[in-house]
């Protein structure tokens, strides 16, 4: 049997790769610069379609305000939806409002809420998603789709192989996670994929006086301290 031909390469291949080498570079400084200046924050994800005026549209304005109340900026997706509302609600309060954006064919677009040169624009999700996570000592995660989960299993992955130093990461709106936290644990845990300490990375709940509790007993913990995630220093 003759063996089918695979199709190479085109020519142009190899000089495109080290060129989008030199963007991926430029994005991580760029971000740096920007994010290195910034309080200490809570990361916002959720639903680009979430509606304003909706329950959990509400609730994510509400508790950005607390924490920005607390002591934290805001940090979002910056585009609609939950990401809009997290911003809302830290710029009501004069909070540090930073939306990381990126191009999608579809729902992104940024949203008027962001601060004064706080919106960063991303070619790649895996730049933004380092964005997120290094900037942030906590995780307000309220419902959505992919995008949403991708961004939660990413944080909670990296708590659990102790790439980053452990965090809180709450989930708000119990009808919509109870259901997932029961799967994780009745099949992920019962079939051995996972510790059963590490069902104790995610929190739930519907409260925003429990999200700020939660968050204020582990750093009022002397053994937690607030720094970026990600060590990137030659130590």
């Amino acid at each position: 049997m003759e063996k089918k031909k695979i199709k190479r390469w085109s020519p142009n291949v190899k000089g495109e790769n080290s060129w989008t080498m030199f963007k991926v570079i430029s994005e991580f400084v760029n971000s740096f610069d920007i994010l290195n200046n910034i309080e200490p924050c809570v990361s916002v994800f959720g639903s680009a379609r979430t509606k304003p005026g909706t329950k959990y549209y509400e609730m994510a304005v509400e508790v950005a305000g607390r924490l920005v109340d607390e002591g934290y900026g805001i940090i979002t997706g910056g585009g609609p939806g939950i990401m809009e509302a997290g911003n809302k609600g830290a710029y009501q309060r004069g909070g540090t409002s930073v939306g990381l954006n990126i191009a999608l064919p579809f729902e992104q677009h940024d949203n008027p809420y962001i601060g004064n040169n706080m919106s960063l624009d991303f070619r790649f999700f895996f730049v933004r998603k380092v964005m997120f996570v290094k900037y942030a000592q906590a995780f307000v995660v309220l419902p959505g789709g992919f995008g949403t989960l991708d961004e939660l299993f990413e944080v909670i992955t990296l708590i659990q192989t102790r790439k980053i130093s452990k965090v809180p990461v709450i989930l708000m709106g119990s009808s919509y996670w109870n259901g997932m936290k029961e799967w994780i644990k009745t099949t992920m845990l019962g079939a051995g994929n996972i510790n059963p300490e590490d069902l104790d990375l995610l929190n739930i709940t519907d409260e925003v006086d429990e999200v700020i509790r939660i968050i204020n007993e582990f750093y009022d913990n002397s053994t937690n301290e607030i720094s970026p995630n990600y060590d990137l220093s030659d130590d």
